[in-house]
């Protein structure tokens, strides 16, 4: 039965992510501003420790999560609702852009592992992703506002694209790591390169290049896919890349990346 749950909660986040594929990068000006001068640091350790316990380094190079292991919710559900008391606006920009991905993460997190039934999760309508499950400074935020509404139009950064995690095998690793004002940069880098050189972010099948579809839903922010791959890529594979002339084909496991 759990399995059977988990298999449908995936089917649907499936369903809505491709007929959602690309939303739009919107700002919402109520989040864009900071406090450059405040140098205090948000505390994601709870966060950090529902990883250590509960996040895989699989052999296949793709980081599992033990969803069924979960079982006391509460340091989850505490982290959840410590987040939401926190106005990150009176933070740096380095602050806030680790808060909302380490936000967008749990909150994944949490969806799959309270959903019991279709039902709960909805399946017509907005779905998973629109739904508003917080509420910070009375504003009443979903997933996709977390990513296209603040991450993405604020830093304009493509490297967000492998920090988020949309619980699928064919999604960019839920990172090991809470992300903080001091280590955002390294560990964005770290996972492009992961990503990108791993075969489900990148390979090449009889002479032809296979991607991922997020280089196809999120083109706009990626710019010359080619080029953004070459960057990341280890010197084979970006010899490879260089050399290519084809045209690109896309690829994705929407499969959950459950231990």
């Amino acid at each position: 039965m759990k399995q059977l749950r988990y298999t449908v909660i995936i089917l649907l986040l499936a369903t809505v992510g491709m007929v959602n594929a690309a939303p739009k990068a919107q700002l919402m000006p109520f989040w864009n501003h900071s406090n450059e001068g405040n140098h205090a640091r948000i505390n994601h350790g709870a966060w950090q420790q529902i990883l250590n316990h509960y996040l895989n380094k699989h052999r296949s190079g793709i980081n599992r999560f033990n969803y069924a292991g979960l079982k006391n919710r509460s340091k989850l559900n505490n982290y959840i609702v410590y987040l939401q008391s926190i106005d990150p606006r009176r933070y740096s920009k380095a602050a806030q852009k680790a808060y909302w991905i380490n936000f967008y993460n749990a909150l994944t997190v949490k969806v799959i592992v309270d959903n019991s039934s279709i039902k709960k999760i909805g399946w017509f309508g907005r779905g998973p992703w629109d739904k508003k499950y917080v509420t910070i400074k009375s504003q009443k935020l979903s997933l996709n506002n977390i990513e296209h509404n603040i991450l993405r139009p604020i830093w304009r950064d493509n490297r967000i694209h492998y920090a988020v995690n949309c619980a699928s095998l064919g999604c960019p690793n839920l990172g090991a790591k809470a992300y903080t004002s001091t280590n955002t940069e390294r560990l964005l880098n770290n996972a492009a390169k992961d990503y990108i050189n791993h075969k489900r972010g990148v390979q090449f099948k009889n002479r032809k290049l296979v991607v991922s579809n997020i280089y196809k839903w999120y083109q706009v922010d990626f710019g010359n896919v080619k080029n953004h791959l070459i960057k990341y890529a280890k010197p084979q594979l970006a010899k490879r890349l260089r050399n290519y002339r084809g045209s690109l084909s896309y690829d994705y496991n929407w499969n959950l990346n459950k231990l």
